[in-house]
C-alpha cells in the first residue's frame, strides 16, 4: 500500500471514527436524557423528539451515516477484510446498508408528525428495518474475512464480526424504548473498528509465512 493510500484510509479512519463516536454518543443521550424527560407521545414517529427538533436532529444522524459509510470504504481499501469473497462483498453490503440507513433518516423528515401506524411510517420503517439487516450482513461477512485474512491481529480483528452480531441483535430492539441504547452501543463497536483502522492503516504481512515459505523450501 503506497503512502498517498494510507494518507486517504487515514483520512477515512477520522471520518468513521467521528460518524461512529457521534452515533455512540447520541444513543447514550436520547436513552438516558431525551427519553424521560419527553411529553412526545410515544405513537409518534418523532418520539421522543418534537416535529421541530427532530429535523434537524434526523440531519445530524444522516451525517453520522455517511462518516461511517466513508470508514467503510477506507477499511475495504485497507486490505484488513482480505480479497476473499465474504471479504470483499462483506465490505460493500455493509456500505450499502449503511447508505440505505441514510435514506431512511432523510425519509423520517416528510412524516415526522406521522402517527407509527400510518403506511408511511410503515414503508420507512421498512427501510431501517432493510438496511440495518443489510449492514449486519456486510458487517458479519466482512468479519469472517478479516479473521481468515489474518491482517489485523489481537483485538482489531475481532470488531468487524462482534459489530455485524450486535448490528443483527438490534433488528429484535427496532419496536422498544430501548432502541436507542442498542444504537449507542453499535456506535460504540463501531467506533472500536475505526481506531482499529486508524491504528492499523495498511495491511502487513503475516510475519509467519516468511518462516512458512523457507520451511517448504
Amino acid at each position: 500500500m503506497n503512502t498517498s493510500t494510507v494518507e486517504s484510509t487515514n483520512r477515512a479512519a477520522l471520518a468513521f471514527i467521528v460518524g461512529a463516536a457521534g452515533t455512540a454518543l447520541s444513543g447514550v443521550i436520547v436513552q438516558l436524557a431525551v427519553q424521560p424527560a419527553s411529553d412526545v407521545p410515544d405513537d409518534r414517529w418523532s418520539y421522543p423528539w418534537s416535529a421541530d427538533a427532530f429535523v434537524a436532529v434526523t440531519a445530524v444522524y444522516a451525517l453520522w451515516h455517511v462518516l461511517i459509510a466513508i470508514g467503510l470504504v477506507g477499511f475495504g481499501r485497507s486490505g484488513a477484510a482480505g480479497a476473499s469473497f465474504s471479504g470483499r462483498w462483506g465490505v460493500r453490503l455493509a456500505v450499502v446498508g449503511t447508505l440505505i440507513l441514510t435514506a431512511a433518516e432523510l425519509a423520517s423528515i416528510p412524516i415526522r408528525d406521522a402517527a407509527l401506524d400510518d403506511t408511511a411510517a410503515g414503508a420507512v420503517g421498512t427501510m431501517f428495518g432493510l438496511g440495518t439487516l443489510v449492514s449486519a450482513a456486510g458487517l458479519l461477512l466482512a468479519g469472517a474475512g478479516t479473521l481468515a485474512a489474518g491482517v489485523w491481529r489481537g483485538w482489531r480483528r475481532y470488531t468487524p464480526i462482534v459489530a455485524g452480531a450486535w448490528t443483527t441483535a438490534l433488528l429484535g430492539l427496532a419496536l422498544t424504548k430501548a432502541l436507542a441504547g442498542g444504537v449507542g452501543v453499535y456506535g460504540l463497536l463501531l467506533l472500536a473498528m475505526a481506531v482499529a483502522l486508524h491504528t492499523r492503516p495498511r495491511a502487513a504481512a503475516d510475519p509467519a509465512a516468511p518462516r512458512a515459505a523457507t520451511a517448504r523450501g
